[in-house]
């Protein structure tokens, strides 16, 4: 009830915050608080006579909402647990530097499209440097320097977009904990611009890590909780991608058919149509790249005979300058051919993903690359699968 409120008046949390503020004549609200009473993580008994006065809402019917919400959190309250302690973004309360105009937001998000192009063909170790100055950068762009209100919403929206492809770098080079911290930045950029497509883009890439590296427990949640963010109605490009990472994270904790029922959705809801363009961020979601994600969906669930043809089919159209992609789904082929009982297959596909991964610096092919040849082990008596091993085991 206090966000639907609270977005009728067109005020972000941290408004709201600074509204509640002035009514009580008590500094001590914050955006953070806000968004745990949205989330329902807590009852603001204190703020309540505050808050109805504020919304124009009867006290009793505010009171009765919020302990509701409390006992029953919708998934918002997973995200809620996200949004880190101490605001990074907070502004200078006397802000000294330049005046930032609506060029600059611009500029800052054509660099962080840069970035996700050059995601495409580099890999985490050897990007991660340059976009940790980038972010470091525009952080401070938006809290040191001047700006309307329209601007710094476009500079949090380019800092939240900013935080999700470094995060995503950043768990490419294996730094699983400084990737969460800067997904964690990211969704309360995004929240503060009032975004939730974004946000949703950024819990589901934390939910997507998460389920990569043995929390897949928490990961499920937080891809639902990510799908009820961005909302029915999200551009049908980006529901699609949030369907395919509850489907992941699905088959993650073994969950068969509720992972097929969620590729299913993808496909449906990727087909409908919408009047506007996607998010400049989701460029790269198309029906090629959700049937790579029902093949290696397939391949987990140990089925090949569906694995196999989806495979074999994206990756004679794929970008050979996507080294990593390719790889990566390269690996899944392995996986599945061994499954079908073909170790010669197997095993020449193994050969072209443990080169093509040589020089790859990155963490998740690197992890690929121990599970090929692991798997490979069990047919360690076949002369082609005894050669990739005699050459790539050390």
């Amino acid at each position: 009830m206090i966000r639907r409120h609270r977005e009728v008046r067109g005020w972000s949390q941290a408004r709201l915050a600074e509204v509640l503020c002035q009514a009580s004549g008590r500094p001590t609200v914050t955006r953070q608080e806000v968004y745990r009473w949205e989330a329902g993580r807590r009852v603001p008994r204190f703020w309540l006579p505050f808050l109805a006065e504020v919304l124009d809402i009867p006290r009793a019917t505010l009171e009765r909402a919020t302990v509701a919400s409390a006992t029953a959190p919708d998934p918002a309250a997973t995200l809620a647990e996200l949004m880190p302690k101490a605001d990074p973004l907070d502004q200078l309360s006397a802000a000294t530097g330049r005046r930032v105009g609506a060029q600059a937001a611009r500029d800052l998000a054509a660099r962080v499209h840069s970035l996700r192009l050059a995601d495409d063909v580099l890999a985490g170790r050897d990007l991660i440097a340059p976009a940790r100055r980038e972010l470091t950068a525009a952080l401070r762009l938006y809290r040191d320097g001047t700006h309307t209100t329209d601007v710094g919403r476009s500079l949090l929206t380019a800092i939240g977009e900013l935080a999700q492809i470094v995060g995503w770098i950043e768990s490419d080079a294996g730094q699983h904990d400084q990737a969460e911290r800067t997904y964690r930045l990211g969704l309360s950029a995004a929240r503060q611009a009032d975004d939730s497509t974004l946000a949703a883009n950024i819990a589901g890439s934390l939910a997507y890590q998460w389920a990569n590296t043995g929390r897949e427990r928490e990961a499920l949640p937080l891809a639902l909780a990510a799908l009820a963010e961005a909302g029915p109605d999200a551009h049908p490009t980006t529901r699609a991608l949030f369907h395919d990472r509850v489907a992941w994270a699905h088959t993650q904790t073994g969950d068969a058919q509720a992972a097929m029922r969620a590729l299913g959705d993808a496909h449906d809801v990727l087909t409908a149509g919408h009047p506007d363009e996607a998010p400049e961020w989701a460029y790269w979601v198309s029906d090629a790249e959700l049937n790579v994600m029902d093949a290696r969906v397939y391949t987990e669930l140990h089925r090949p005979l569906r694995a196999v043809p989806l495979l074999r089919d994206v990756l004679t159209r794929y970008d050979a300058a996507h080294t990593r992609e390719l790889a990566l789904y390269l690996s899944w082929l392995v996986i599945a051919y061994a499954d079908a009982g073909e170790p010669e297959a197997a095993a020449e596909t193994a050969a072209r993903m443990l080169a093509l991964s040589a020089d790859v610096a990155s963490d998740r092919t690197a992890r690929r690359a121990r599970v090929v040849l692991r798997r490979l082990n069990d047919f360690a008596d076949v002369p082609e699968v005894r050669a990739v091993l005699a050459e790539y085991a050390a």
